[in-house]
């Protein structure tokens, strides 16, 4: 029963995060915003809707290592494990922005998160930073590269606008019930295999709220558009970061283990690194780096259920 109220939230979360996000965007173009706006706004923050869900939910029920756990594991995942896969479907070209600011944004907030965890939390103040950090990212994006972030959102729409108000409070209340029944499935698996909320959240949670950047970077690896791949890892952990921990520290204090998360912070900040010297020397992240990439993350996987990593 726990695992499937585990699943039956991460299904939630997933169709949940879905129908807020295009339903928000439709709402939002009938009411005329900008695409751009939607795009860095709307769409982006949607696509981390899962996480933000499922962490902010696991810090107010009292499980804060399963939502930092999320987060930390998510941002693992998505350069481990689904730009690896992205990787080994198709030769991802090197990108100039993905190099040289999106990575070191990324990595920089990461590193920000150990010594704000070195009081034993995150507060208020913390998740401020977090934010105020996510607003300046976004301002310059917008300021250098309206062009190249503005995201299409579909033909126009012609639906009436109670629909898609209606869709998005849908969604909304999905994400709410999915996030619930993920940290209570969680925190039930935890007790039973005897292994830490920690564990939990940093794979099968994380694994779960990145459903979507799985899904998109399949798409995309189809049809050959490695820009959209790498912009896709890029924004989500960034987002994962700045605007999922900043808005869920803001909500309430989230007690945190410095000591406990300096591993996985070296994990997902050591993936991230390595991309950097691959895709500039060769040009392109290639299958063979992709299968390693793979590789790092099924053995991370192993390390944290062994007894030590538990």
């Amino acid at each position: 029963m726990s695992l499937i109220l585990l699943l039956l939230g991460l299904v939630l979360l997933v169709f949940g995060g879905d129908m807020l996000v295009r339903s928000a965007s439709a709402l939002a173009v009938r009411l005329g915003v900008s695409r751009l706006v939607i795009g860095l706004t709307v769409v982006a923050f949607g696509t981390s809707a899962p996480e933000l869900a499922a962490t902010l939910a696991s810090s107010l029920r009292g499980a804060p290592d399963i939502g930092v756990g999320n987060v930390l594991g998510s941002n693992i995942a998505n350069v481990g494990l689904i730009l690896g896969l992205g990787a080994v479907i198709v030769a991802i070209p090197s990108n100039a922005s993905f190099l040289r600011r999106d990575v070191p944004v990324a990595l920089f907030a990461m590193a920000l998160l150990y010594p704000m965890a070195l009081d034993g939390r995150l507060g208020r103040i913390d998740g401020l930073v977090l934010l105020v950090l996510l607003g300046g990212y976004l301002t310059f994006l917008m300021k250098r590269d309206s062009n190249a972030i503005a995201k299409e959102v579909g033909d126009p729409d012609v639906s009436p606008m109670w629909r898609r108000l209606g869709g998005a409070m849908v969604g909304l209340a999905m994400l709410v019930a999915g996030a619930d029944a993920v940290v209570r499935g969680a925190v039930e698996i935890a007790t039973l295999l005897g292994v830490s909320e920690r564990v939990i959240g940093l794979t099968l949670v994380a694994f779960g709220t990145s459903l979507p950047e799985l899904a998109s970077t399949l798409a995309a690896a189809a049809r050959r558009q490695g820009d959209m791949i790498l912009g896709n890892i890029a924004g989500s952990n960034i987002f994962n970061v700045l605007a999922v921990l900043g808005v869920s520290a803001g909500a309430t204090v989230i007690p945190v283990d410095a000591s406990a998360i300096a591993l996985d912070l070296a994990v997902a900040i050591a993936f991230s690194v390595a991309l950097l010297p691959v895709m500039a020397i060769r040009g392109n992240l290639g299958r063979v780096a992709g299968l390693v990439l793979l590789l790092g993350y099924v053995a991370y996987v192993a390390l944290l259920f062994t007894p030590t990593g538990a």
